[in-house]
């Protein structure tokens, strides 16, 4: 079998496997997004759709929009996913565009049950220009963080699979920066992402997005994990922390919060994901 030195990574990697990252990097930086397939194996997704669906109503936040389930921190509360955090091709493409030292920035479980609304266009954290920890417009062109949506369930137009504007990812600013555009209302080039249970999309967290609504009887089921370069300041993120004191809590605003990993959750996850919490551990 043919073997790639991966210069970034000093790794050695298969070459159908070097091959496949350089694809999804182009879509990447072409389109915004990319859809990375069977993530979490078949014979292993339901196992991990039902533990979400039955931990999300433990522990759902109740500001959530109707109709969502939303959990932060979910690596707390669920470990089922835990053994594919570190997948090569995740990985590979992070570090490609941060470097080595990749982190995990927040994990969180997103159910949309059956008639939720449709969510407003957006960009995630930090451009996202209602948070109080977000980069000022206009943007400097270059990724910054990542979003990936892990399908639990399999995402069809009926059931709301993620919309998006591709190549909105190169815009210096999103719907919520106040430039005069109706972030709820469809945007001409806009599309729904749709893939097989198992699958993972990948996109810059610059690209404009938004929740779709689900129109068919069983509950849409994903997880929101984001990968972050070392250099990040994630500190507005951790209750308690200065950053978030100053930033959040003392002018009121308002931002996402990520809840600490308890050390005992810390020491039982896998070996080659440890490195991606190690930060949350307080």
């Amino acid at each position: 079998m043919p073997l790639f030195l991966f210069p970034t990574l000093n790794l050695i990697v298969k070459k159908e496997t070097f091959m496949n990252l350089e694809n999804l990097l182009l879509h990447l930086q072409i389109d915004g997004w990319c859809v990375v397939e069977e993530v979490i194996p078949k014979e292993d997704v339901e196992r991990v759709r039902r533990s979400v669906l039955e931990t999300v109503p433990r522990h759902r936040n109740p500001k959530a929009p109707k109709g969502i389930g939303f959990v932060s921190g979910l690596i707390n509360h669920d470990q089922s996913f835990a053994p594919y955090l570190a997948d090569p091709r995740l990985l590979g493409i992070a570090r490609r565009l941060f470097g080595a030292h990749v982190r995990i920035s927040m994990t969180s479980a997103i159910v949309n049950y059956p008639g939720n609304d449709r969510g407003g266009l957006h960009a995630d954290w930090p451009f996202n220009q209602n948070n109080a920890g977000h980069v000022p417009v206009p943007y400097p062109d270059t990724p910054m963080h990542l979003t990936t949506i892990w399908m639990l369930s399999t995402f069809t137009p009926e059931n709301g699979g993620t919309l998006v504007v591709p190549g909105s990812h190169r815009t210096p600013n999103n719907p919520t920066g106040n430039i005069g555009l109706d972030g709820k209302a469809p945007y001409p080039t806009e599309l729904q992402v749709t893939g097989p249970a198992g699958s993972v999309m990948v996109f810059d967290s610059r690209l404009w997005h938004a929740t779709a609504p689900n129109g068919s009887s069983e509950p849409r089921v994903a997880l929101a994990i984001r990968y972050a370069p070392w250099w990040l300041n994630l500190e507005v993120l951790m209750p308690g922390s200065v950053e978030r004191a100053r930033m959040v809590d003392e002018p009121g605003k308002t931002d996402n919060q990520v809840p600490p990993v308890p050390k005992e959750v810390y020491d039982a996850l896998p070996a080659d994901v440890k490195p991606l919490y190690r930060h949350w551990v307080r």
